[in-house]
């Protein structure tokens, strides 16, 4: 075959040696032989692979997913998250806009499947003192291939979450290649929990330290357990349009499809692999990535960039950002269990006591210490109304914000985000069994194991819940234990319930000074949302329906 010169673009951006993050580009004129066989380019395409994992602390324009939700609001109007809020986005303008970026990972994944095999290793192979070598990276060629297999199947899952049936593409097609259409969601999710199932056989348990932050057979599990939850979903089983095939799986057994699930993160939890940290807050610091509950992550560089898009709005260099909203701060319950209640006089008065100590571990409330002194987020206070761009719910985010970066001095660190963890897996299994045994003992205890871990130590579900009490209790449980995750985003819509979370008001909190820590709170409404049914997938991109692709319903 002629040899052809290409350009590749190489994206270092996985933590490779003790999880370091290589933030710089590399751009070679290379030949085709020289990046397909070469065993040094071969490992950093693989490396750029994983590039394309999302980190969702500046995902759109700024803001985290959370402020298309009901768990915050972006401080900044103008900030193209808010179209998901006042339902202005269509085929043409989608602030999610994710197709074109995950076809590209894939092709990029199927470049390298197909080219994997041919790399050369005669320099070690043929010479008899490195036949160690050789066996090793013989070995590393033949697990990158699942790994990538892996983060392939991720990116899938990424686009059928938002967009149902996509293109099963597994070669590597022109980029300008249009012959081809959707897949039935049913074959798509057949295909993920298939390659999550191969990468499981083939990939190690827990990574060397040389190798954190790559797939595992935990991870790819894990992602089995997420997908086939989804799959199992109302979403995933209402039929809709005049092909119902590509946004549902039509005719699928639920109650098979829910122990599908169930069985899926049991196997995760069944490894022993990972264990639910002791430390709730430490899940989100710049060491998380050797926390012993964080199944699959990805890191970024050195920065600050999300400290001063977050930070209270007082603080040197503080841009307030996504605040969390009262909907979410409503959702934690008290120590004892009980719910939040606003007309409960004594509650309302000192709402911030004696709640579930994630509140705190998350959300900044007024009067609370962060840095080196008290929030004053009452109105006239210096984190509060009258300060340009303050919060607008009365709240600031504390979670995944590393506090002890002096801004002024420009200190950074690096930031990890958590893609998988075990307390996901663990309400994934209680949701699933919920639906198809309920009862089932093992709902009650892996729920109550996330809300006992030390440092929450928040009391058991009530005893004998029914089905629907229990499913209540286990969605509030994932909106607090895993609330600006980017999670509630996609658990509303799996849900389908809309309407009634991202439809409604956006609320927050008036404070008013009294005297000295002294206030008064009163609930108020911030923002009026918008919510339509056809929200509940992504419309196909204009382009692609122009060449032939089927859209959506409703758009």
């Amino acid at each position: 075959m002629k040899s052809k010169n290409i350009t590749v673009a190489i994206l270092v951006s996985l933590y490779i040696v003790a999880c370091t993050k290589l933030d710089r580009q590399y751009v070679t004129t290379l030949s085709e032989r020289q990046v397909t066989q070469n065993f040094t380019n071969t490992s950093n395409r693989v490396q750029s692979v994983y590039s394309y994992l999302p980190l969702g602390f500046l995902y759109i324009d700024g803001a985290m997913m959370a402020s298309a939700t009901d768990e915050a609001e972006h401080t900044l109007e103008t900030s193209n998250i808010q179209n998901f809020n006042t339902g202005n986005w269509n085929a043409v303008s989608n602030p999610d806009d994710v197709w074109a970026k995950y076809y590209v990972a894939i092709r990029n994944a199927n470049l390298f499947l197909e080219s994997a095999d041919n790399v050369n290793l005669d320099q070690w192979k043929l010479n008899p003192a490195l036949q160690a070598t050789y066996t090793t990276n013989l070995a590393l060629i033949q697990k990158w291939k699942y790994e990538v297999r892996f983060l392939r199947a991720y990116f899938f899952f990424e686009l059928i979450k938002r967009y149902g049936g996509v293109p099963l593409i597994t070669i590597s097609l022109s980029i300008d290649d249009r012959d081809r259409s959707r897949d039935p969601l049913a074959n798509c999710i057949k295909f993920i929990s298939n390659e999550c199932d191969s990468a499981a056989l083939n990939l190690p348990v827990t990574p060397v330290n040389t190798d954190l932050g790559r797939v595992t057979k935990g991870a790819a599990l894990a992602l089995k357990s997420r997908v086939l939850l989804y799959a199992a979903s109302d979403l995933f089983n209402t039929s809709s349009g005049s092909n119902p095939e590509l946004v549902s799986i039509v005719g699928g057994d639920r109650t098979a499809q829910w122990k599908a699930a169930a069985d899926a993160a049991k196997a995760v939890i069944d490894l022993g692999a990972y264990s639910l940290s002791s430390n709730y807050s430490n899940l989100f610091s710049s060491t998380n990535y050797r926390n012993a509950e964080v199944i699959f992550a990805t890191r970024s560089g050195p920065s600050n960039t999300f400290e001063m898009a977050s930070s209270p709005i007082g603080f040197d260099l503080g841009h307030s950002g996504t605040t969390p909203s009262q909907n979410l701060v409503d959702a934690y319950e008290m120590t004892d269990g009980t719910p939040f209640d606003w007309n409960n006089p004594a509650q309302a008065a000192d709402p911030y006591s004696n709640r579930d100590p994630r509140l705190g571990m998350s959300i900044i409330t007024n009067n609370s210490v962060f840095k080196t002194r008290p929030v004053e987020i009452w109105a006239g206070g210096r984190d509060g109304k009258g300060i340009p761009n303050a919060t607008k719910t009365g709240y600031y985010l504390k979670k995944y914000v590393n506090p002890d970066l002096d801004l002024l001095l420009n200190t950074t660190s690096v930031h990890t985000w958590v893609l998988i963890r075990l307390a996901e897996i663990y309400l994934n299994y209680a949701e699933a069994l919920n639906e198809y045994d309920p009862g089932n003992p093992d709902i009650k205890l892996y729920v109550d194991a996330v809300r006992a871990r030390p440092g929450v130590n928040m009391p058991g579900l009530p005893a004998g819940l029914s089905q629907s009490e229990m499913r209540e209790r286990i969605r509030n449980e994932r909106r607090v234990e895993l609330a600006f995750e980017d999670h509630r985003f996609w658990d509303v819509r799996r849900w389908m319930i809309g309407p009634s979370t991202e439809g409604v008001s956006l609320m927050g909190v008036d404070i008013q000074e009294n005297g000295p820590a002294s206030f008064t709170y009163t609930k108020v409404n911030v923002e009026n949302r918008s919510f339509d049914p056809k929200m509940y997938l992504y419309p196909i991109p204009q382009g692609e329906v122009a060449n032939g692709l089927i859209q959506n319903p409703l758009w």
